[in-house]
């Protein structure tokens, strides 16, 4: 205990050991969780510590706002899902606050997003798309079209994946 005669150098280690472990346990969730029935118990033995000191961690960490979120990235290659692409969209200016939520509520829609057009490149509204197939996505966009009421887009597909990893620390 910290206080008048006390030695707080004790104190000052188990929080130097608190921060280091929590700092362990981001980095060997960031290298992957195991495809298991009790996969924080996995977590956890990798550091040795407990499944609940695993849960109990990470959401003091997120509480804390030390980790913004904890979520997992689906290998969707190996489901099948073959074909990604990026729909864009030239919407009016006045029509983005009505589309964008009704774009982003497909549930093929990952991600949904605006940007500002240039002259050069006049789409302001971005959908990504996976699929088993192109043809899939095309008709994911034709679909979002009618839905919307807009008919200006282009549907970009991936080519080649170079790399794909979320921030690390």
């Amino acid at each position: 205990m910290i206080g008048e005669g006390g030695d707080d150098t004790k104190d000052e280690n188990a929080t130097e050991e608190i921060e280091d472990l929590d700092l362990a346990l981001i980095r060997a969730a960031q290298e992957g969780i195991a495809l298991t029935a009790r996969p924080y118990e996995a977590l956890g033995a990798r550091l040795s510590i407990t499944e609940d000191e695993v849960i109990e961690r990470l959401a003091a960490l997120l509480e804390e706002e030390v980790i913004r979120r904890f979520s997992a990235t689906i290998g969707h290659r190996a489901l099948g899902i073959v074909a990604n692409a990026m729909i864009v969209w030239r919407v009016p200016p006045e029509e983005v606050e009505r589309a964008g939520p009704i774009m982003a509520s497909f549930s093929e829609v990952t991600h949904c997003y605006q940007r500002p057009e240039r002259p050069e490149w006049p789409y302001n509204l971005y959908t990504v798309v996976h699929s088993p197939s192109r043809e899939e996505c095309r008709r994911v966009a034709a679909e979002i079209s009618r839905e919307v009421g807009i008919s200006d887009y282009q549907v970009l597909f991936s080519e080649r994946e170079f790399k794909k990893t979320g921030a690390r620390i």
